[in-house]
């Protein structure tokens, strides 16, 4: 574990809708310039946890942080201020905008940073290729390209993707997959949510294995690949 102070941090949090309790005690960081996968089967309280670190579920017990701040309870606005960046779940682009209305509609001037449409397009060059289409005349793939450059043109510290390649075909997973490697050797810190093990593996500097709202596993890749068993017990379907 580093030594540097987390960039951000969930801390014995307790979660849920209603009644219902989805979280239980958890514990998560991810420090400047670190790559954190987070894993799980469906249902295992993944996504609450990316929500309750955006604000959009209010912890019932322990706190979030941002550089040691605590911001529990922050609307999600006050979240994307501190540097913390979205690629949700469903992708959720402006489907009647074109490819750069939906980039230029989240540019974040007050922060500052190296994130232009011009920056995007070299990142995403099928965005570039595309970029007078509609959202709904994108593929999935290209939908997903352009929902983590709206985020990046946040200019965030922290970049999160829940369901980072979901549904797309090889070569499109592929792509992101490089983009996010490409995201890491410049420093960005990021979170991603992701079902498919081995691109996590190369891509990610520690993982964090969630089952039934609680962390039951945490370590680097190489931990991981050393211990086969624990993707069949906590990944496999």
């Amino acid at each position: 574990m580093s030594t540097v102070a987390p960039l951000v941090a969930l801390e014995h949090v307790d979660a849920g809708y209603g009644e219902a309790r989805v979280l239980f005690d958890l514990t998560i960081a991810v420090h400047p310039g670190e790559v954190v996968t987070l894993m799980g089967r469906n249902g295992m309280g993944k996504s609450t946890t990316i929500r309750t670190l955006f604000g959009l579920v209010v912890p019932t017990a322990g706190r979030v942080t941002v550089r040691g701040r605590d911001m529990t309870g922050r609307p999600p606005y006050a979240l994307a201020r501190e540097g913390l960046g979205l690629v949700p779940e469903g992708r959720q682009i402006f489907t009647r905008l074109t490819v750069d209305e939906n980039l230029v509609a989240t540019a974040s001037t007050a922060r500052g940073g190296a994130w232009t449409l011009d920056s995007v397009h070299r990142l995403f060059p099928r965005l570039a290729e595309r970029r007078g289409n509609l959202g709904d005349q994108l593929s999935g793939g290209e939908q997903q390209m352009l929902a983590i450059g709206r985020a990046l043109m946040t200019n965030p510290d922290l970049l999160v993707l829940d369901e980072a390649t979901e549904g797309l075909a090889p070569v499109l997973r592929d792509e992101i997959w490089a983009a996010l490697a490409t995201l890491k050797r410049e420093g960005l810190a990021i979170l991603v949510v992701d079902k498919h093990l081995e691109a996590s593996m190369r891509l990610a500097d520690r993982h964090v294995v969630m089952e039934k709202g609680r962390i039951v596993w945490a370590g680097a890749s190489a931990d991981l690949a050393r211990d086969r068993s624990l993707a069949t017990r906590h990944l496999e379907l």
